[in-house]
C-alpha cells in the first residue's frame, strides 16, 4: 500500500513484507558462495550484509567488485546511500553497534533504537489515556514492549542504559497512579494505607504535604515520600485481587 492505496508490484517484494527475508536468503545464497570463494569474512541477514577486511584500501576494492558482481550476476541495484566503508566501531548491523573492550569486541543497541523504546513507552504512558484505563492494561502493554525489546537486544551490553531507563519508567508509572487517585483526600488515604501495609514509618505530616501540594504531578512523584511508598518492589509485585500483573524491571529481566 502506498499512501493508503493498494498497488500491484511487477517486480520485487513490498518493504517490510514477511516473505522478504526468506526470498532474500534464497536469492542471495549465490552471494554467500561468491564471498566464501574469495576468502572474505562476512555476515548477512536477508539483504543486509557486512564484509570485514583489514584495510581501507581493501575495503574500497571489495566494495566496488562486490557491487559490480551483484549488478552483473544477480541484476540487483545496490543502495549508494546505505553502502559505505566504515571502521567496525562506526558500523551498524540489525540495530546493533560495536565497541572493543578489554575482553574483545562486543555489541550494543544503537542510540536510535533506545530512543524508539522511550517513544513507545511514552505513547503508552500518556497521562490522560493511561489514567483513564485500568493499571493492569497499562502494565501489560509496557511489559510486552520492554520484554520484546530486551529479548531482541539481549546479546548486547546495556546494563547502564537499562538501569537509567528503569528509573525513568517507574517515575512515569508513579505519575499515572497519582493521576488516577485525583483528589488530595484519595492520594492521602492511599499513601497512608501503603505506609501502614509496608511499615515504612513515614510521618503523617510528610504524606499530607505531598497529597495537598500545589506542585505538579511530575514534581510530586520525584519526592522521597512517593518514591519510597510506591517502591520498585511494590510495582514489581502482582496484585491478584485487581488482576494487575507485576511491572517488569528492565535491568533484572536483562540479567536473569
Amino acid at each position: 500500500m502506498e499512501n493508503g492505496v493498494i498497488c500491484q508490484n511487477d517486480e520485487g517484494v513490498p518493504q517490510g513484507g514477511p516473505l522478504s527475508p526468506i526470498l532474500s536468503n534464497i536469492y542471495l545464497d549465490k552471494l554467500d558462495k561468491e564471498l566464501e570463494s574469495r576468502g572474505l569474512r562476512f555476515v548477512r541477514y536477508a539483504d543486509d550484509v557486512n564484509i570485514f577486511v583489514k584495510s581501507e584500501m581493501a575495503a574500497d576494492r571489495v566494495m566496488k567488485s562486490v557491487t559490480s558482481w551483484l549488478e552483473r550476476k544477480l541484476f540487483l541495484k545496490v543502495s549508494a546511500t546505505k553502502t559505505k566503508v566504515v571502521r567496525p566501531m562506526k558500523s551498524e548491523f540489525l540495530g546493533f553497534g560495536f565497541w572493543k573492550g578489554t575482553k574483545g569486541w562486543k555489541c550494543k543497541p544503537l542510540n536510535d533504537r533506545k530512543k524508539r523504546l522511550y517513544k513507545k513507552c511514552k505513547e503508552i504512558l500518556v497521562r490522560k489515556r493511561a489514567a483513564a484505563r485500568p493499571l493492569s492494561v497499562t502494565f501489560n502493554k509496557l511489559n510486552q514492549v520492554i520484554r520484546g525489546w530486551i529479548n531482541y537486544y539481549r546479546i548486547g551490553s546495556m546494563e547502564g542504559f537499562l538501569d537509567e531507563f528503569g528509573q525513568w519508567l517507574r517515575h512515569k508509572v508513579r505519575v499515572v497512579i497519582i493521576k488516577q487517585w485525583k483528589r488530595p483526600k484519595t492520594i492521602y488515604r492511599n499513601l497512608m494505607k501503603l505506609n501502614r501495609i509496608g511499615k515504612c514509618n513515614m510521618s503523617d505530616e510528610d504524606i499530607f504535604k505531598v497529597a495537598n501540594s500545589r506542585l505538579g504531578l511530575f514534581r510530586r512523584c520525584s519526592m522521597n515520600v512517593v518514591n519510597y511508598l510506591l517502591s520498585p518492589k511494590l510495582l514489581e509485585k502482582a496484585n491478584k485481587k485487581e488482576g494487575r500483573p507485576a511491572l517488569v524491571n528492565p535491568l533484572n529481566y536483562y540479567l536473569s
